[in-house]
């Protein structure tokens, strides 16, 4: 209930019937003022998703500690109890996403041309230490009589070297303030020209996939796009679809549902509201491990460090049990099957969300400019 200034006049402004108190009896509008303060906006934002008679925070607590409970409560008709299944998500979602945009989960802040210089100098000193460190192999291998501790030193020396050359090769590869190098090449062809002259040649069933990205990787070698460059676009463009994603994938993970149930005893929408529920669990899992881990980063004292990494543990372990509780409790099925059916729709849904993944990626990368 809002806290807006009650009309004088008693006639519906929606419908026009009387109203005898706050709300009209025929379509069960507020009668109140119809200007209001600024912050109005903001208050009735806020009521209008927590409903101060309790229903939100309700709903919070059963989504949270009561697995399946809202799922069998809305199934069983009462549906003013709770907040609806879809409007829940669509806040949860909404709420998520928004604490990810203000605190984003990875800072990409690369180095600039100042650090370039210490870099370099950081690289010489490096490549030093690996030159004096194969001195000292060679002097020892060139002894002819080897002690234990000198097979000892040498096979230490040997894997300082190999781990180094693997170091120095990562972060060459990983040098994001470089632009794409002119030998890097796309399924062996180094420009688009060579590229579609090949496929025309020899088309393939998938080509229809690997010439736009073909296409795309050569216009930003074209364009001199650095690697940060086309990191930074891809997060962002990642980010930004993933909520689409993810509202695109919930009729997917009903549908895997439908499969492995009675068609006579439950419908799709059954499974569709099950869904809603379970993703809208998850994201405010996934927010509150967000959260903690930020926190967590932010703490210098050791204890509480801890105290939070336990949480973070435990909250990931409740999510995996989460599903396998709320689906028994739905679904009413048992203890043995429910368990098995539970590990093969989460199996098939980790498949099925990988392939999501890859294809917000790929959709991403074509849309960077």
């Amino acid at each position: 209930m809002s806290h807006g200034k009650i009309r004088e006049n008693k006639t519906c402004l929606n419908c026009g019937h009387q109203v005898e108190e706050r709300f009209c009896a025929h379509c069960g509008q507020e009668n109140i003022e119809r200007r209001q303060p600024f912050y109005f906006l903001f208050t009735h934002f806020v009521e209008d998703f927590t409903h101060y008679d309790g229903q939100f925070w309700g709903t919070l607590k059963n989504l949270i500690f009561k697995p399946g409970k809202l799922t069998n409560t809305y199934l069983e008709g009462k549906r003013q109890q709770f907040v609806p299944p879809v409007k829940l998500y669509i806040f949860v979602s909404f709420i998520t996403f928004f604490m990810f945009a203000l605190f984003p989960m990875i800072n990409i802040n690369f180095s600039d041309k100042k650090d370039a210089g210490n870099h370099n100098t950081k690289s010489f000193l490096d490549k030093i230490k690996v030159a004096e460190t194969q001195k000292i192999l060679d002097s020892i291998k060139a002894e002819k009589n080897h002690s234990k501790e000198d097979s000892a030193a040498i096979k230490k020396l040997n894997t300082l070297l190999s781990d180094s050359a693997k170091i120095n090769d990562l972060q060459e590869t990983f040098e994001m303030d470089k632009k794409i190098d002119a030998d890097i090449n796309f399924g062996g062809y180094r420009t688009r020209k060579s590229y579609d002259s090949a496929t025309a040649k020899n088309p393939s069933v998938l080509n229809f996939i690997q010439t736009p990205l073909a296409h795309k990787f050569f216009e930003l070698k074209e364009n001199g796009i650095t690697k940060a460059e086309i990191f930074k676009n891809l997060t962002e463009k990642s980010f930004h679809n993933l909520p689409k994603a993810l509202f695109i994938y919930l009729p997917l993970f009903a549908f895997f549902l439908w499969i492995f149930h009675s068609k006579k005893k439950w419908w799709y929408f059954d499974h569709g509201i099950f869904t809603l529920h379970y993703f809208s669990f998850l994201l405010l899992t996934i927010l509150f491990i967000f959260l903690l881990t930020k926190l967590a980063g932010l703490t210098s004292i050791g204890f509480i460090s801890i105290f939070l990494y336990l949480i973070i543990i435990s909250l990931s372990i409740y999510s995996i049990g989460y599903f396998f509780i709320a689906h028994r409790r739905v679904y009413h099925s048992h203890g043995l099957v429910s368990i098995i059916i539970g590990i093969t729709l989460l199996t098939i849904n980790f498949i099925a969300f990988m392939f999501l993944v890859i294809g917000l990626a790929l959709v991403s990368f074509l849309m960077i400019h």
